[in-house]
């Protein structure tokens, strides 16, 4: 363990944080670097700046032991993990401005034989793209050893839980480790059999990059199936949820629920890279894509059939977050069509009802007609319900409360 007896985690946001704690509560030192003051703050107060179950006890256990501190400045430490942002830019292509701010800011750390391992969601060539950052910053260093100069070892392992489950899937998913050398694969197993109780599939970089971005396009292009189904059968005037129901009776059969959109930041960005590294042949993940980042208008079209029968209605749009049970607004279908149901109808109340925030985000509460509600006093306002979540307080609704409203439910929760 000496060569991993300090970690650098860069980015203590859903998966850098996690990370960094279950590594700390395994007997790892860990050192959180993180742009923002808040989440500093917060992991030195023992304490988590976001909704995920048992974090909080494994950063407070943490903390409290020595295991774990946070700071801005990115210090000398033997092994680094890189958890930051990929979001794509114009044209999808993925933006690599916060890794390569992270590389920098590792460079001049760096005296020989450091790991260092992006975790971030990233396109093919990217763990080589870090590379080849850092040895031309530092003609010090080397990949191999060439001329007597120090190694400096690449990998790359993608993260591969799902948020709500994150300290569970951490232990019990497997994961693909990639590097840029066999001992860069070999030291990065080393480090996370401290805490993974699955298989470590070792492999190459790229291939390791490709790998979740493949998984993620598989599940989007799966539910693009079901979304298209779902405006399929309400054009044909059937339940699309009961239709689903029964043909999952099928034995090989297994089609997925359709939603408002797909959000988050893996599903609904990753097969964009993939898109834009080969856009002639990624013809049936791109219109996936396109199918899915659609569904969101097909809804708001939906509630603008419903509003033509009311003067100003007041509409309750139950939903933020991209998924159930969690605070990530990231990619958030809900979000942006909560967003333009403001926009569209601005001389309506929108009662935007989100359990697990305390305030708007600022693009909503810049809207001078939407307000955050509780569950019962929205859907009591409101002439209009939209289900874009199926958030656990939403299941129980009395559906007694909705006899005379128009209810547009996204998820078939109240069926």
């Amino acid at each position: 363990m000496a060569q991993h007896s300090t970690v650098a985690v860069i980015g203590l946001g859903y998966i850098g944080l996690p990370t960094a704690a279950i590594l700390a509560s395994n007997g790892v030192k860990v050192i959180g670097v993180d742009v923002s003051d808040r989440h500093v703050d917060a992991v030195n107060r023992g304490e988590v700046p976001f909704v995920e179950p048992d974090l909080a006890t494994h950063v407070a256990g943490a903390v409290s032991q020595g295991m774990l501190s946070a700071q801005k400045d990115t210090p000398h430490a033997e092994t680094y993990i890189v958890a930051v942002p990929t979001p794509f830019k114009d044209g999808y292509a993925a933006d690599l401005s916060y890794i390569d701010a992270a590389t920098d800011a590792i460079i001049p750390q760096l005296t020989g034989d450091e790991l260092i391992i992006l975790e971030s969601t990233s396109p093919p060539g990217a763990t080589e793209h870090m590379a080849k950052r850092v040895l031309d910053a530092r003609d010090d260093l080397s990949l191999d050893g060439s001329g007597g100069r120090p190694i400096i070892h690449f990998a790359h392992c993608p993260e591969r839980v799902l948020p709500g489950r994150v300290m569970i899937e951490l232990v019990t998913n497997d994961r693909i480790i990639g590097g840029l050398t066999t001992v860069a694969a070999e030291r990065a197993r080393d480090l996370y059999q401290v805490f993974c109780g699955a298989e470590l599939h070792l492999t190459d970089a790229t291939t390791a990059e490709m790998a979740k971005l493949t998984e993620n396009s598989y599940r989007d292009v799966n539910i693009a199936f079901a979304n298209e189904l779902s405006i399929i059968a309400d054009k044909l005037g059937i339940d699309v949820f009961e239709l689903i129901e029964l043909s999952n009776k099928h034995p090989r059969v297994n089609i997925l629920q359709p939603g408002p959109g797909v959000g988050g930041h893996c599903i609904a960005v990753d097969p964009w890279f993939i898109v834009s590294a080969v856009p002639d042949e990624a013809r049936l993940i791109r219109t996936a894509r396109e199918v899915n980042d659609h569904k969101p208008e097909y809804v708001l079209n939906k509630v603008k059939d419903r509003a033509d029968r009311f003067k100003d209605p007041v509409i309750a749009a139950l939903g933020l977050a991209f998924k159930p049970d969690i605070d990530d607004l990231r990619e958030s279908p809900a979000l942006e069509i909560t967003k333009q149901l403001a926009q569209r109808h601005s001389s309506s109340r929108v009662l935007a009802i989100e359990p697990n925030i305390e305030e708007l985000p600022a693009g909503l509460a810049a809207l001078p007609n939407v307000e955050l509600a509780s569950t019962a006093e929205g859907i009591a306002a409101a002439d209009i319900v939209v289900l874009l979540v199926d958030h656990r307080e939403f299941r129980n609704v009395d559906r007694r409360l909705l006899a005379e409203k128009a209810v547009i439910d996204t998820r078939g929760l109240w069926r």
